[in-house]
């Protein structure tokens, strides 16, 4: 059965788009820990982000690292923290999340935005790109 992530790369679940390529695509997770919280998935299904061939693991890390920058770029914080963890959702993830303190990053806290907020934030961070 195929993952939601994987739903949301075939366009049957909607997303709040940041960056896509050929092999990779990025969108606001819609739980965040904070603003402009982002998720970068391969398009190609696999479980587990070490489960990657090397060539697509460096991608991926090279292709979140351009989504971070242009997440720094819109959202005030001191860093963009990366966090991969892999136990909700079986489809290898990165995590991006604007950090101020150590409690951002830890799933425990979450904030609330509106859909007009989530479109605004998706498009000010694809126009950094």
């Amino acid at each position: 059965m195929s993952s939601i992530f994987t739903k949301i790369v075939n366009g049957e679940i909607p997303c709040y788009k940041v960056a896509e390529n050929d092999d990779f695509l990025a969108f606001l997770d819609i739980a965040p820990n904070t603003k402009g919280h982002t998720l970068c998935i391969p398009k190609k299904e696999i479980d587990k982000v070490f489960e990657l061939d090397e060539k697509t693991y460096n991608s991926l890390m090279s292709f979140s690292r351009e989504v971070a920058l242009a997440l720094k770029k819109v959202i005030p914080c001191d860093r963009i923290g990366m966090s991969i963890i892999g136990l909700e959702v079986p489809h290898a993830h990165v995590h991006l999340i604007p950090l101020n303190s150590m409690d951002d990053a830890r799933f425990i806290k979450k904030v609330t935005l509106s859909s007009e907020d989530f479109q605004e934030l998706a498009a000010a961070i694809n126009a950094q790109l």
